[in-house]
């Protein structure tokens, strides 16, 4: 592993703040495990399906400071994929074939080979996908991404917590919803989100300690209200559940709502969202290499079932395949009511 060794460092400063995290939810009064809950549903231990998602953290850096981040990202966060994990990682992605290849961080587009990884992805046949802030690609250095984007035909996925400013700016930091709209406009511009291939898809964190509503009617909510109030378009909204750890946990810490919160989750688990959690079909690829079930399991620093390989260097499929997917008491932010993944309700 020396050929990461210059980044391995950040990773363990950050490791005391995921072992906290980790005891801080070991010590809420639930009625019951997640592991209890998935027996019930006759899933566990939990394992997983085809590998079909090669999910890839680049980096802690972004441009904003959300209140709900999991990533604990900011313009402060150094941590970056080094050269060697991510010639691992295409090389892991056009060997096995993966069909889609999801490039999350901080804001990716900070990532010095940024445009590389998607073009090299995107010609090797992969299904890109790129997770935006909606407010990176209006930088002067990255105004070119767009374009890039829709050359390649890579889907965009984008938050947008409201279709109005007082609930966007109060979770992603003042004068960000106006910087996402026009971060919008420019993508429907290229033809994202009006009918011509180029997929632009919305992602939406309630706003508040409560679950999302129904996908479907928020998604027509959404729809007809950015049409009206600024004649935009997308095409699908994803709802995801804040999940109960980094900053979203000390944001439920601090109002004291931290066991109101988890007890909602449990009560609320869903055994047909658990059949279906993204961790089933989906490998997360951490900064430095290091493999986990899901970016949140990775944000804990909840590395892979001892048994098959650790890192990117070193895995194939057929090993991942055997492994029993790692779980805790967070992973019922994923199963409750309507389920939550990176690409919204499972259920």
């Amino acid at each position: 592993m020396g050929r990461v060794l210059p980044t391995l460092h950040k990773r363990e400063a950050g490791l005391a703040s995921a072992v906290a995290q980790r005891a801080r939810l070991a010590e809420v009064p639930l009625a019951r495990t997640f592991e209890e809950s998935l027996a019930t549903s006759g899933l566990f231990p939990l394992r997983p399906t085809r590998l079909e998602i090669l999910q890839v953290n680049v980096g802690r850096r972004c441009n904003q400071t959300c209140k709900h981040c999991h990533v604990d990202a900011g313009p402060d966060r150094s941590e970056v994929m080094p050269r060697a994990v991510l010639e691992a990682v295409l090389a892991f992605l056009a060997q096995h074939r993966i069909p889609r290849f999801d490039i999350t961080g901080g804001a990716p587009e900070l990532h010095p080979d940024f445009r590389e990884m998607v073009v090299r992805a995107a010609r090797g046949g992969a299904h890109v996908m790129h997770r935006c802030n909606l407010t990176a690609i209006l930088l002067p250095n990255y105004a070119d991404i767009p374009a890039l984007l829709a050359e390649h035909r890579v889907e965009v996925i984008a938050s947008l917590p409201y279709f109005q400013a007082r609930e966007t700016d109060a979770q992603r930091g003042e004068g960000v919803f106006e910087e996402s709209i026009e971060g919008i406009r420019r993508l429907n511009a290229l033809g994202y989100g009006r009918g011509t291939g180029l997929e632009l898809n919305l992602v939406a964190n309630p706003v508040g300690t409560f679950l999302p509503g129904s996908q479907a009617g928020l998604e027509a909510m959404w729809k007809r209200e950015l049409k009206r109030r600024f004649d935009l378009d997308f095409d699908h909204l994803f709802t995801i559940t804040n999940m109960p750890i980094s900053r979203y946990l000390e944001f439920l810490d601090e109002r004291g709502r931290t066991v109101d919160y988890m007890t909602r989750l449990v009560n609320a688990y869903n055994p047909a969202a658990a059949a279906g959690v993204m961790c089933r079909n989906t490998l997360s690829v951490g900064y430095d290499g290091r493999l986990f079930d899901c970016d949140f399991n990775q944000m804990l620093d909840l590395g892979l079932d001892a048994a098959v390989p650790q890192w990117i260097f070193d895995a194939t499929p057929e090993r991942l395949a055997e492994r029993a997917i790692v779980v805790g008491p967070h992973c019922y932010g994923c199963t409750a009511g309507a389920g939550s993944s990176c690409g919204g309700a499972v259920a």
